[in-house]
C-alpha cells in the first residue's frame, strides 16, 4: 500500500507543483524516496517532532499549498493529537494525514506501533475525514481523491507493505464517501463488510462460505466518515446475515457503526462483529501472530458463523 501511495504521490506531484509532503523521523524517507529526489524543495523531514509536522502542514495549507503528513500511523495521530484537532480540523483545511501501519500491521515493534484506536480518534475529530482503501488500487484512487479535494483535513489509514490486489474485478468503482461492492452474489444471505488490509481476510471467509454452497457478497466500506449510511442501510435490509471484520478496536470503528443503524432501522438481521480486542497483547511475532491473538483468524471467524441463529431472527435474503 505504502508503494502505492509513493508512485501515485510521485506522478501527481509532478502535475501538480503545490503538492507536498512532510514526514516525521522516516529515513532515508522510506518509499517516499523518489518524490524526495525528485522534488526536495517539496519534501521535509522534522524528525521526531510530529507536532510540528501537523503545524507545518497546517501553515501550508494556508499559504495555497496541498500538503500530506506522512509517517507511522500511531504517530500521524497519537502524539500531535491536539494539533490534528486545532491546527487541521478546527480550521477544516485540506491536509491529508497519511499513517502508515494502521493496526497491527507494525507486529514485532509491539503495542507503541500498532494503531488499534486510530479509527476512534480520527472519527471523533470534526471536520476530519477517514479514509481506509483495502489494497494498492484504492490507495491510488483515494490518494488522487485527496490531492484534488478542498472539503477538509483527511486521515487516510494505509497499510505496510505486501497487500495483494482485491479490488481488480469489483463490480463497483472507487468513489469517496460510499461502499463498493468487490464480490455482488444475487440470493446470497450473507454479506461481509470491511476496511483497510483485513480485507484479505474478509476474502478468505467468503471464498470459504462459498466452498460449502454458502456464497456471501463481499464490501469495501472504505470511506469511514463520511460513512455512507445509506448503502448500509441497503445491506441490512437485504441479507439475513451480516459480517464486519476489521483491524481496529472492538470499541469503535465500523462494526458498531453498523450497530447503530441497524438498531435505528430495527433491521431483521444478524450481525457479527470481528475486530481487535480492547487489550494489549504481548506477541511480537508476525501480523498473522498478532491478529490471531486478537482472535482475528479465518478458523474463528467461521467457527462463529457456525452457531445457530438467535430465536424469532428471520432473513430476507439478497435481491
Amino acid at each position: 500500500m505504502r508503494n502505492s501511495f509513493a508512485d501515485t504521490f510521485h506522478e501527481l506531484g509532478q502535475r501538480d507543483p503545490r503538492l507536498c509532503i512532510v514526514v516525521a523521523d522516516i529515513s532515508p524517507a522510506g518509499s517516499i524516496q523518489k518524490f524526495r529526489d525528485a522534488f526536495p524543495e517539496r519534501f521535509v523531514n522534522t524528525g521526531v517532532a510530529e507536532q510540528v509536522m501537523i503545524g507545518m502542514t497546517a501553515g501550508m495549507a494556508m499559504r495555497g499549498l496541498r500538503p500530506f503528513a506522512y509517517t507511522i500511523a500511531t504517530f500521524a495521530l497519537y502524539r500531535p493529537f491536539e494539533m490534528v484537532r486545532n491546527d487541521l480540523a478546527y480550521q477544516n483545511l485540506p491536509v491529508t494525514i497519511v499513517g502508515i501501519g494502521g493496526g497491527v500491521a507494525y507486529s514485532v515493534l509491539g503495542g507503541t506501533h500498532h494503531a488499534q484506536e486510530d479509527v476512534a480518534i480520527a472519527c471523533g475529530i470534526p471536520n476530519l475525514s477517514v479514509i481506509s482503501p483495502c489494497d494498492p488500487l484504492e490507495v491510488e484512487a483515494a490518494t488522487r481523491h485527496c490531492a484534488v479535494q478542498t472539503g477538509g483535513p483527511i486521515y487516510m489509514r494505509l497499510g505496510k507493505a505486501g497487500e495483494p490486489v482485491l479490488t481488480r474485478d469489483a463490480p463497483d468503482p472507487f468513489l469517496f464517501g460510499k461502499l463498493r461492492f468487490l464480490r455482488r452474489v444475487p440470493g446470497a444471505e450473507t454479506c461481509i463488510l470491511a476496511h483497510g488490509g483485513i480485507m484479505r481476510l474478509a476474502q478468505q471467509a467468503a471464498d470459504a462460505l462459498a466452498e460449502r454452497g454458502e456464497p456471501a457478497s463481499l464490501v469495501s466500506v472504505h470511506t469511514l466518515k463520511p460513512l455512507d449510511s445509506a448503502g448500509l442501510r441497503a445491506i441490512l435490509a437485504s441479507y439475513r446475515r451480516v459480517v464486519v471484520i476489521e483491524e481496529t478496536s472492538c470499541q469503535n470503528g465500523l462494526g458498531p457503526m453498523v450497530k447503530r443503524i441497524a438498531w435505528d432501522m430495527d433491521a431483521d438481521t444478524r450481525l457479527h462483529h470481528f475486530a481487535l480486542r480492547d487489550e494489549f497483547t504481548h506477541v511480537h511475532g508476525s501480523h498473522a501472530d498478532v491478529l490471531a491473538s486478537h482472535g482475528l483468524t479465518l478458523e474463528n471467524i467461521l467457527a462463529a458463523l457456525d452457531q445457530r441463529p438467535a430465536a424469532g431472527r428471520r432473513g430476507r435474503g439478497a435481491p
